[in-house]
């Protein structure tokens, strides 16, 4: 930041160079210009030509110190006519001349002394009382002139000069001082512990800061229930899993040591039981990865009767295998909603999954989509299963699917609640869009019984 302002500060001071240079050199013109003018109508005006003055006049200053006048008031070389005759020459520079000059002030290129020099000149004509004419032509070397603009450019550059050292320290000690409270936050930011749900102290001395520590600490809380979420689905992942291979382990003891056949086979059909189980929570923790890996991916807009019929005939098989009802109510016309159409059908298939295998046989599920009066919109599997105040533990592999499903309706900003079913149904799951747009209200019924 320091050097950033030191940069930004000497092309500032550059600027200032520039700007004053050339308005020294205006400067310079106007006074040359307005000297020039006074001059010649000095000269135009007095009756009778004097001679010039044989040295440069200088100035005695207070404190006794001589200064020469010519760096402010350059010597002028003048020439006068009389008649056409050449009056007055005060440096032999009537020869020199052009044949014609204008009454105006311009740039005059001369060879003098052997040198070619430019001049700053200016003409005037008068009439003299006798009826004749006086020219007078007054010339300043063009050096001396843009000397003068230099020596006006220096004296305003100087100061800012002479102060840019001043003004760099005092800005490395009011930004070093500006920054101290920054790196003690800085400070107290890496010393929070996360996992003890430590946050930042709200009140802060500096209002600058409030925000920064917002924003902070609202990280902060995301964060600790980020590590919340995971601990708690790294604990259902474990246990999920060491039901069912507990209990494998358990059963293929037995077959190992069992003496009758039917004992082994019966043993060994568990071991498979335990095996398709533990194989079907770790296809829900591929999903569950697979789900995170498509959240950079947009919304879709997705007709929700229609995936919705694709997923209850997809889980047919499956209900009829396990001796369930399956059953489908969504409106006639389709219903649109703005979702990832993979994660989706990742979440939905979870809900009917788990309520086709964690029931008992002759369960009633039904899949419907809802539009309430407010414009929001749900869809519900619902089931007439074991009722929730009678379930005392979670069957394996349901707490991984349902983890799976609020984490897709998170990512959606869907609301996922659990909640008690309408009879005759004893439990409910629904994902709800706060609000989505519809083209139906009317529902009609498609069962399919297994």
């Amino acid at each position: 930041m320091w050097v950033l302002t030191l940069i930004a500060l000497g092309m500032s001071w550059l600027t200032l160079v520039f700007v004053a240079y050339f308005t020294g050199l205006h400067e310079a013109d106007e006074v040359t210009d307005g000297q020039l003018a006074s001059s010649v109508q000095m000269l135009l005006r007095q009756p009778a030509m004097a001679a010039p003055a044989a040295a440069p006049m200088v100035l005695t200053k207070r404190d006794g110190t001589v200064e020469d006048l010519a760096s402010y008031a350059p010597e002028l070389h003048v020439v006068v006519w009389q008649d056409e005759r050449v009056l007055w020459d005060t440096h032999g520079l009537a020869s020199a001349l052009p044949a014609r000059l204008t009454e105006q002030p311009q740039d005059v290129s001369l060879v003098w002394k052997g040198q070619s020099q430019v001049w700053r000149a200016l003409l005037g004509t008068a009439s003299t009382g006798s009826g004749g004419t006086r020219k007078v032509l007054v010339l300043i070397d063009k050096d001396r002139r843009e000397a003068l603009g230099r020596d006006i450019a220096w004296h305003i550059v100087r100061p800012a000069l002479v102060l840019l050292p001043l003004v760099a320290l005092l800005l490395l000690w009011a930004i070093r001082r500006g920054l101290l409270p920054l790196q003690r936050l800085a400070e107290k930011v890496a010393d929070l512990d996360l996992d003890a749900g430590q946050l930042l102290p709200t009140l802060q001395p500096y209002e600058e800061l409030s925000g920064t520590v917002n924003a902070i600490n609202r990280l902060a809380q995301r964060l600790q229930a980020q590590v919340l979420r995971e601990r708690s689905f790294a604990s259902d992942v474990a246990h999920e899993l060491r039901t069912p291979l507990t209990a494998q382990v358990l059963q293929a003891r037995l077959a190992r040591v069992a003496v009758e056949s039917n004992e082994r086979d019966l043993a060994l059909q568990q071991v498979e039981q335990n095996a398709l189980r533990a194989g079907r929570i770790l296809a829900q923790l591929m999903d569950l990865a697979r789900a995170q890996g498509l959240d950079h991916q947009a919304l879709q807009r997705l007709d929700l009767n229609a995936l919705c019929h694709q997923l209850v005939a997809e889980h047919v098989p499956l209900a009829h295998q396990l001796g369930q009802e399956l059953a489908l109510e969504v409106p006639n016309q389709a219903l649109w909603v703005y979702a990832h159409n993979t994660m989706l059908e990742l979440a939905l298939g979870n809900l009917i999954d788990n309520a086709l295998r964690h029931n008992p046989a002759g369960t009633q599920v039904e899949v419907s989509v809802v539009q309430q009066v407010q414009g929001q919109v749900s869809v519900r599997v619902s089931d007439d299963g074991v009722a929730w105040s009678s379930r005392t533990v979670v069957q394996p592999g349901m707490g991984i699917g349902l983890t799976l499903v609020r984490r897709i309706a998170d990512w959606h900003g869907l609301v996922f609640d659990q909640r008690d079913g309408t009879a005759p149904f004893t439990k409910c799951y629904a994902l709800t869009w706060r609000a989505a747009p519809a083209q139906s209200s009317d529902a009609v019924s498609a069962a399919s019984p297994a």
